[in-house]
C-alpha cells in the first residue's frame, strides 16, 4: 500500500475510534494532532493511538502496555502477541473509562 493509501486508511480508523466513543457515551476527550488520537477519560487515564507511516503500523499506548499492529489481509494484528487492534483498544478503553465498551457494539 502506498504512504497515501496508508494515511487515508488510518484517517478512516481514527473517525471510526471517535464514533464509537461518542456512540457509547463515554466520558472521554479524544484529541487529534496529526498522526497522534489522544483519548482522555474523565479519571486522567489515557490512551493514545499513533499510526506511524513509514512502518505503515498503528500503535497503542495505554497503562496496560504498548502494542504495535501491522495490517495482515483486512485486519491490524500485533506483532508481539498476534492480539487484533479493535480488540485490544476496546479492553484499553473499558479499563480506561471503567464502562462497557465494544467497536460495532
Amino acid at each position: 500500500m502506498t504512504e497515501s493509501e496508508f494515511l487515508q486508511l488510518s484517517d478512516a480508523i481514527f473517525d471510526q475510534i471517535e464514533a464509537a466513543i461518542d456512540d457509547h457515551g463515554l466520558d472521554a476527550d479524544t484529541l487529534r494532532q496529526g498522526n497522534v488520537l489522544e483519548i482522555e477519560f474523565d479519571s486522567g487515564e489515557k490512551v493514545i493511538v499513533n499510526r506511524h507511516a513509514v512502518n505503515q503500523e498503528l500503535w497503542i499506548a495505554a497503562k496496560s502496555g504498548g502494542y504495535h499492529f501491522s495490517r495482515q489481509g483486512a485486519a491490524w494484528i500485533a506483532s508481539r502477541d498476534g492480539s487484533e487492534f479493535f480488540a485490544t483498544l476496546a479492553e484499553a478503553i473499558r479499563a480506561g473509562s471503567g464502562e462497557a465498551f465494544g467497536f460495532g457494539d
